[in-house]
């Protein structure tokens, strides 16, 4: 229904915004991947799925289409729902993800949270030969900008992925360095933590 949003964003956390679009407010779902790349930025363009479900209307929110096509290639498989998928881009980047699915890596799956083997095997199943990164995205990913990140972004991206707020301290607490990492890669050695 939605293929992009562009506006100003007034509220940011690392897993959801609030884009202002012609003054009407927008609330979005994503992923640690996308608020790494507009974590600095007021004004965004981002590439949209809307989810429609019995509960309301869920917006999800992506800085590139790739990222996007993964996404909805992650809930198409069965037993992956839009949450899972979520969770699964916050943890890996798409070019993370197809190294891992192509070479048959269930156990890389396996340490997100809310994936089991069975559900680390369809995936792997189903999405191989599927996916493949675009050159310029397999490169963005290794040249990110590291800054200084707030453990306390960690924490809220880590609750809003549905960890309890114990267990996501505990988590970030074992990470070394945490202070020097951006918050993505905070939150992903926190999930490696779990």
């Amino acid at each position: 229904m939605f293929a992009y949003l562009e506006g100003k964003i007034t509220h940011k956390s690392p897993s959801l915004l609030f884009i202002d679009v012609n003054g009407v407010g927008y609330e979005v779902h994503i992923t640690l991947r996308t608020f790494d790349q507009i974590r600095h930025l007021e004004q965004v363009r981002l590439y949209t799925h809307l989810k429609v479900s019995e509960d309301g209307w869920t917006l999800f929110g992506f800085s590139d289409t790739y990222e996007k096509d993964t996404f909805r290639q992650l809930i198409g498989v069965n037993g992956v729902g839009a949450g899972t998928a979520r969770m699964i881009l916050s943890a890996l980047s798409p070019s993370e993800l197809e190294r891992a699915i192509v070479s048959g890596q269930s156990n890389v799956l396996e340490k997100i949270k809310g994936i089991g083997a069975k559900t680390a095997q369809r995936i792997i199943l189903e999405l191989k030969g599927k996916l493949s990164v675009p050159a310029t995205v397999a490169g963005s990913d290794n040249s990110a900008p590291v800054h200084n990140t707030n453990a306390n972004d960690a924490l809220i991206a880590l609750m809003n992925l549905g960890i309890n707020k114990s267990a996501a301290e505990t988590a970030l607490k074992k990470v070394k360095d945490g202070d020097q990492l951006p918050v993505e890669e905070l939150v992903r050695e926190a999930f490696r933590n779990l």
